[in-house]
């Protein structure tokens, strides 16, 4: 198991942005290790590949990698949930995207669109609206996972074939909502697409760049 402890001063250091340098006789003070015992960690660490490091004279060149900044995201949704004032509530913010307009081709698509109206409940504006979320929703987005998803299949209309996904309720100041989250996708993962039976960006007068917040709750969606 990785020590977190060393991933969490890194991390307050600015290994997750930048590359820091360390030398393990001053790095030991914040961990309560030895030197000794400090530089072995270190060196698991770059080989555990949760940190790059390069000896440089007087210390060395660290930075975190994807995996080892993953890590410590999970350890922050796993805190999320254990002080969260409404555990059943997951919120979401981030701020209004332009679109590709990727969404309006599927949503249009018939093999979607009758899922959508059958399974949410409400016939979908052709159009989604992105969001790219804040670093601190972006690490408590896997907690989708958690939260009731409603399933689109996957089908075949012929001509091609098209992939499913998970659909998740939510709602939008007040506007019944889901997050699109298909299997396979080429968005970043702290981008969030979002379906309504209104055109969101009208209805809640929004701009590229506004901040929005969603809010999933695990029990449905009253109140």
């Amino acid at each position: 198991m990785p020590d977190i402890e060393y991933l969490k001063k890194l991390a307050l250091r600015g290994a997750v942005n930048k590359t820091v340098k360390v030398s393990s006789s001053e790095f030991h003070k914040h961990t309560g290790d030895s030197s000794k015992t400090t530089a072995r960690k270190l060196k698991q660490m770059e080989e555990e590949q949760l940190i790059e490091r390069k000896i440089v004279p007087g210390g060395q060149l660290i930075k975190m990698t994807e995996k080892g900044i993953e890590i410590l995201k999970n350890e922050y949704v796993e805190y999320s949930r254990i002080f969260s004032s409404e555990p059943d509530i997951l919120e979401l913010e981030g701020n209004v995207l332009k679109g590709l307009g990727e969404g309006q081709y599927y949503i249009n698509i018939p093999g979607y669109r009758h899922q959508f109206e059958e399974k949410l409940h409400f016939v979908p504006f052709p159009g989604t609206l992105n969001v790219q979320l804040s670093e601190t929703s972006s690490a408590l987005r896997n907690r989708l996972k958690e939260m009731p998803a409603i399933r689109i299949d996957g089908f075949n209309d012929g001509e091609r074939t098209f992939g499913g996904g998970n659909c998740y309720p939510i709602k939008v100041e007040g506007i019944e909502a889901a997050v699109v989250v298909p299997d396979r996708t080429h968005y970043p993962s702290d981008l969030i697409e979002i379906i309504a039976p209104v055109k969101l960006r009208d209805a809640l007068k929004l701009k590229d760049g506004d901040r929005i917040v969603t809010r999933v709750k695990k029990q449905g969606m009253e109140g």
